[in-house]
């Protein structure tokens, strides 16, 4: 019963943030859980298996511009010439090893998935932000790089 109060709660909170993402999701996962006797099996292999494929449909949305040709070796060389590609270069490899290591540390110790859920909820509601890992490369190049042009201006 518990689970059900607690994936009701964070409905609510995502309708009253307007949050359609995490509605959408907490509502598939109560339709899921209200056909659990069917779809106990299904539950089991997203819970295990969900990550990999959100990570394979983000990493298929980001390939999509070099399938259509609006990107391509031009753009990789353009990006090697700015220290705006290079610091988004550094954030993709920091957050490709960081991811490597959360997944690790998630499978050592499952209690701290609580903390990562409620953690991501809060920054998906409060913050206005988005439960996607690219993106965090993107957010951290923002970062570094505005910090670099405060430092260079100087």
């Amino acid at each position: 019963m518990e689970s059900w109060a607690f994936l009701g709660v964070i409905l609510v909170i995502a309708l009253v943030a307007k949050n359609n993402s995490l509605a959408f999701a907490t509502v598939a996962v109560l339709i899921l859980k209200l056909l659990s006797p069917v779809t106990g099996r299904l539950m089991e292999v997203i819970n295990s298996k969900g990550i990999n494929w959100g990570v394979t449909i983000i990493t298929i949305a980001i390939l999509i511009p070099i399938a259509t040709g609006k990107i391509g070796f031009k753009e990789l060389w353009e990006a090697f010439k700015s220290p705006l590609g290079w610091i988004a270069i550094i954030c993709g490899i920091l957050v490709a090893v960081l991811s490597a290591r959360g997944v690790g540390l998630i499978s050592q110790s499952p209690q701290v998935t609580v903390a990562l859920v409620f953690g991501t909820i809060l920054g998906v509601v409060i913050f206005r932000g988005i439960a996607a890992g690219p993106v965090i490369a993107a957010g951290m190049t923002y970062c570094l790089f505005t910090l670099v042009q405060m430092i260079l201006q100087r």
